[in-house]
Formats: structure tokens, sequence, C-alpha cells
């Protein structure tokens, strides 16, 4: 299956459990898979016959700024369903990281993969 990666989408949100995660935005870094054919691009070698990924970068950027959930998993799953809702999508792999978060360790990830 064909598939555009988006890699190290640097974002920011409010994002945590803890009070001190909740004073403020958290710099988040998002890798996306995103899973659709591309076979007519390829043979057409016209942008408008493939998918934008500017306009599914800034999706995943709005819905990381416009949120405030507790969870990585939960904004995973919001951006998810964005994608899905704004793009003609068959499948989305969303990894979701949040460096320096734990004292020993480099960065938390979430993937969440998910299809119609």
């Amino acid at each position: 299956m064909d598939k555009i990666t988006i890699s190290g989408l640097q974002v920011n949100s409010l994002i945590g459990v803890y009070d001190w995660e909740r004073q403020a935005k958290t710099n988040l870094t998002v890798d996306a898979v995103l899973y659709h054919d591309l076979t007519e691009a390829a043979l057409s070698d016209n942008v408008e016959d493939t998918l934008d990924y500017a306009q599914v970068a800034a999706s995943i950027e709005k819905c990381a700024a416009e949120s405030s959930f507790q969870l990585l998993e939960a904004l995973a799953a919001q951006m998810i369903s964005d994608l899905f809702a704004q793009f003609n999508l068959q499948r989305v792999a969303i990894t979701i990281s949040k460096p320096g978060i734990l004292p020993n360790a480099d960065n938390v990830a979430v993937h969440l993969e998910r299809q119609r």
C-alpha cells in the first residue's frame, strides 16, 4: 500500500495529568504515516492528484494547539479522527513523542494506528 510519511513534526499542546504539566504547553514531536493510493499521482506527475501533506501537517498542528487532553493516547486518537474527516485516507498511524518527561528516559512515545 502506498504511503506518505511526515517525520519529526514539532507541535505544542497542553497535555499531561499532573498539575505542573497543565501550567504551559508542552513541545511534542509527531510522526504520521498516511496510507493513500498514490497511483494517479505517480502516473500524472500532477500535485492535484496526490495528498497535500502541508494541509495534513497543518491539521495535526491545529489539533495539538487546540486540545487539552491529559493523555497522549487521546490526542493521537483525535488527530487520527480529524485526518480521516478531512482527507481520503485508507489508514493512518500516528506516533507522538514527549521527550524529557521521565528523568531516566530520553523519550516517551505513544503509537496509534487505525484504518477505515
